[in-house]
C-alpha cells in the first residue's frame, strides 16, 4: 500500500544508517572470522566456550525480556479496537492507511503510574504501540489533537522499520556514540511523520511530554524553546549525546523554523 502523505526523513538519519550498516558489515566479518579461527583450534574452543555461553545467555534474556513483555501487555494492558476506545481505534486505522502501512499494529494503552511516554515495539513480526494511560487521559480530555500527533510518531518507527534495522545492525553497537546518534535523528523523522499527520498536535503533544497534564497549558511556548539557545555547558552537550531522544527544546524548535521558512515562502508566492 502506498503511502498517502509526505514526509521529511530527517538528512541524519541516512548519513548515520550508512555508517551503521558499514560498522555492522564489518561487525559481522570480525565475528564470522573470529568463529572460524576458533573451531579451527580445539584448545581454543574450549577456552572461548566460556564466552560463548554468556552471549548466548543475553540473547535468551533479551528474548524473554520482550516475550514476557508482550505476553504483559496482552493481559495487563487495554487493548484499542472497534469495540475498545472506538475514537482511538478510528485514529490508528486513518494514520496507518495514510502512512501505507501493510499491517495496522496492535495498540495497547497501559497505566505506568502518572510517567508521560509511549513507544512502539516489534516481536516475533508483529508491531505494538503502548500509550501510557495518563498521556491518553489528558490528550482525550484537553486536545485530542496531542494524542494524533504522538500515535502518528509512533507509527513512524513502523513505517520506518527502526526496530527491524536495530536489531539487524546490533554490531555498530561498539563504535562509541553512532546508536545513539542515528536513534536521535530516527526521532526526528518520526517527529516529521507525526507533525505530517496532525501538524496541530505537535506544541500540545511536546509541551505534554515536557512538563506533564497539569502543567503544559500554562508553559510559555517560545520561553521554553528558547532554553535551546540560553543554556550551554558541556553536560548541557553530553547529556544529548548519550541520550536516544534529542532535547525537547530542539525538537520544538525545529518545527518554529520550519513554520517561519514556510509563511516566507508563501509570502514570496503571493
Amino acid at each position: 500500500m502506498q503511502a498517502k502523505i509526505q514526509y521529511e526523513v530527517h538528512q541524519k538519519e541516512n548519513f548515520y544508517f550508512i555508517l551503521k550498516v558499514v560498522a555492522a558489515f564489518a561487525g559481522y566479518v570480525l565475528i564470522y572470522a573470529a568463529i572460524d579461527a576458533v573451531l579451527a583450534d580445539k584448545q581454543r574452543a574450549l577456552a572461548f566456550a566460556p564466552l560463548a555461553f554468556y552471549v548466548v545467555l543475553i540473547i535468551l534474556y533479551l528474548f524473554f525480556r520482550m516475550g514476557i513483555l508482550t505476553g504483559y501487555l496482552k493481559g495487563n494492558a487495554v487493548k484499542i479496537s472497534e469495540n475498545q476506545f472506538p475514537q482511538l481505534n478510528d485514529i490508528v486505522v486513518e494514520q496507518c492507511n495514510l502512512l501505507g502501512l501493510r499491517r495496522n499494529p496492535a495498540v495497547y494503552i497501559l497505566q505506568r503510574g502518572g510517567v508521560l511516554n509511549a513507544f512502539a515495539m516489534r516481536f516475533f513480526g508483529t508491531n505494538y504501540v503502548v500509550l501510557y494511560s495518563d498521556v491518553v487521559e489528558e490528550a482525550l480530555g484537553e486536545d485530542i489533537n496531542a494524542l494524533k500527533f504522538v500515535i502518528g510518531h509512533e507509527l513512524g518507527h513502523i513505517k520506518r522499520n527502526h526496530m527491524n534495522k536495530f536489531v539487524w545492525l546490533f554490531p555498530a553497537f561498539v563504535i562509541p556514540f553512532l546508536n545513539s546518534a542515528y536513534s536521535r535523528a530516527c526521532e526526528h523523522t518520526c517527529d516529521n511523520i507525526g507533525a505530517a499527520l496532525c501538524y496541530q498536535g505537535v506544541q500540545p503533544g511536546f509541551l505534554l511530554l515536557a512538563s506533564g497534564k497539569k502543567l503544559w497549558k500554562k508553559v510559555n511556548q517560545q520561553a521554553f524553546i528558547n532554553q535551546e539557545a540560553e543554556e550551554d555547558g558541556f553536560w548541557f552537550w553530553f547529556a544529548e549525546k548519550v541520550s536516544s531522544h534529542p532535547r525537547l527544546t530542539k525538537r520544538m524548535g525545529r518545527f518554529q523554523e520550519m513554520a517561519v521558512v514556510e509563511n516566507v515562502e508563501l509570502a514570496e508566492v503571493v
